[in-house]
């Protein structure tokens, strides 16, 4: 097969790692494999070198913008179905919002053999306005009507897009986000020097945040649980927020604004962290919380569970799928701060339960979310798109 994947930015994050081993499997498996994306930009990192690793021809298209754009989004639009023409793909699959509503219009008009997007995290969400929300679902409900078929990768997506009368779940196949499960493979470094890596006290319990610095991730929200769970629990606890983005610098602030004592409670892991370094830092904590207002399936959450993390999150998007409440970790309400320290300090005061529910987990992850799978059912889906199997 020919196949172009088309993305708004290569930089590091859930769907474009996804994108990436997908690329680099259907490379692989002896297929021609091709890459668009436009400019990557910004302090989250970028996956370029992963990307030119994995065999793929890349495209940068530089009017393709995250920003909404009419201009630029017109300009994109008319180079993507010029590249369209060029490499005559017989599969085009497109990723992100503004990459797959611009990406199936050009394809569909260029009567792709088989057009296809996947859901990798809900463009609408409760904190947006609501003009803003009823446009972006508006868009979704044109491009789905230019595209032979959807992927979701937890079915909490095709809920969504069904409630919002945007796609029925007969346009939708759900297939996981999967993860090189042997990158996240600890066993060669043990807790104690991956604390000493990073200055923790080997007896200290450690909390972990690992996103990108974004308004809807929540770490406001993990601040202000913390000031409530310190006086409640005897170990000294460590927070460490992992990434970066343009909210970085207000972050610390609302960290600052509090007293010196609850500052030395905070450390920031920024800049780009490679895999081996961050197995690392998984290794260091106890726990990795992510109270983020919108998400998709998390990749965070099974990276964290795969090198033996326990985890807390908001009941968001496909967060459920792997965070099962009392079995693989603790769910709380979207937005509630109290039930969300509640949460965390049962997980400091209760650590037997909190492993056997992480081993569980790990298992799960396992069984479900390693990267063979995910690429074996991208190929199957295809072909039977290209050989209109039903």
């Amino acid at each position: 097969m020919k196949i172009l994947h088309i993305i708004t930015r290569l930089i590091q994050g859930g769907a474009q790692q996804n994108t990436v081993l997908s690329c680099a499997a259907q490379v692989k498996a002896g297929h021609e494999v091709h890459l668009a994306y436009g400019p990557i930009y910004g302090p989250e990192g970028s996956l370029l070198d992963e990307a030119k690793a994995s065999g793929a021809v890349l495209h940068e298209v530089s009017s393709m913008r995250r920003a909404v754009n009419p201009w630029h989004d017109l300009r994109c639009y008319f180079a993507i179905r010029k590249l369209i023409r060029e490499v005559k793909p017989d599969v085009v699959h497109t990723h992100s919002s503004k990459a797959g509503i611009i990406g199936r219009a050009a394809a569909w008009k260029e009567h792709v053999s088989a057009v296809i997007h996947t859901v990798h995290g809900l463009p609408f969400h409760g904190r947006q306005s609501h003009l803003i929300h009823q446009v972006y679902v508006s868009l979704e409900k044109w491009a789905a009507k230019r595209c032979h078929h959807l992927i979701a990768i937890t079915p909490a997506m095709v809920e969504a897009f069904e409630n919002k009368d945007i796609a029925g779940a007969d346009r939708f196949t759900v297939i996981p986000s999967g993860i090189a499960l042997q990158a996240f493979d600890v066993s060669d470094v043990t807790v104690d020097q991956a604390r000493e890596d990073i200055g923790f006290l080997n007896d200290s319990f450690v909390i972990g945040l690992v996103g990108r610095m974004d308004p809807l991730k929540g770490h406001e929200d993990l601040i202000e649980a913390i000031k409530s769970v310190i006086p409640r629990v005897k170990p000294w606890v460590d927070c460490m927020f992992v990434g970066d983005g343009w909210y970085a610098d207000q972050v610390k602030q609302v960290i600052l604004d509090g007293d010196d004592f609850f500052a030395d409670h905070f450390t920031f892991s920024r800049g780009m962290v490679p895999i081996e370094t961050m197995k690392r830092r998984y290794r260091a904590m106890d726990l990795v919380v992510l109270p983020s207002y919108q998400e998709g399936q998390s990749r965070v959450l099974v990276e964290a569970l795969l090198c033996g993390c326990g985890i807390v999150a908001y009941d968001v998007g496909g967060i459920p799928s792997i965070c099962i409440d009392g079995e693989t970790g603790k769910l709380v309400p979207v937005g509630d701060k109290q039930a969300l320290a509640d949460a965390i300090t049962w997980m400091i005061e209760h650590p037997e339960e909190r492993q056997a529910m992480t081993e569980r987990g790990r298992m799960i992850v396992k069984e479900k979310f390693g990267a063979e799978a995910m690429t074996g059912e991208l190929e199957r889906l295809y072909q039977r798109l290209l050989t209109n199997e039903t």
